[in-house]
């Protein structure tokens, strides 16, 4: 009973907040670089973006708020596709404005990051907003926004849509690219 009362929660907020927001940093574009409080495996440290590019291209992936339906499924995901990013040298990382408290617990649990990629806090929504990932019907969290992130620091790859189904089939597909 618990779980269909979540997907109809879901199910009504993907309906409010269905509005597409289309990401604003084109292909080709300086990355903004930001540095964030994150959490991989609830162990807390902080993320450097410009650090990260170091060791290869970065998919920086957006989501509204841990612990809510779709950013449960796109983290999932991101965790069972994660050693195909790493096949390629990428790393990622995922950032919320939203639910900020949760996020140790979101980025251990099994059924969410698994420890296999950090998550960092935004609040304030200040790094999505340099990256035009706000979303429309609740400016204080972010979109549903995923960037490939190449090792020179240029935007390779943008990615908006609320429904998180094809986030990492977008993102792996233009980390591969980056090596063709």
């Amino acid at each position: 009973m618990k779980s269909i009362k979540l997907a109809v929660v879901g199910a009504i907020a993907a309906v409010a907040f269905a509005a597409p927001s289309l990401a604003a940093l084109k292909a080709g574009a300086k990355a903004p670089d930001f540095s964030a409080s994150a959490y991989l495996a609830g162990k807390p440290f902080t993320y450097k973006l410009s650090d990260a590019l170091k060791k290869g291209p970065v998919v920086v992936y957006f989501f509204p708020a841990a612990h809510t339906p779709g950013c449960n499924i796109e983290a999932r995901q991101f965790s069972q596709a994660i050693d195909k990013f790493k096949a390629q040298g990428a790393t990622v990382i995922g950032i919320t404005a939203g639910n900020v408290d949760e996020l140790a617990d979101f980025s251990r649990e099994t059924e969410h990051c698994g420890g296999k990629f950090p998550v960092a806090a935004d609040p304030g929504a200040a790094i999505a907003k340099q990256y035009d990932a706000i979303l429309d019907k609740k400016p204080e969290w972010s979109s549903r926004t995923s960037y490939v992130i190449a090792r020179n620091g240029a935007i390779a790859h943008a990615y908006s849509d609320l429904n998180p189904a094809r986030h990492v089939q977008e993102t792996l597909a233009a980390v591969k690219a980056l090596k063709k």
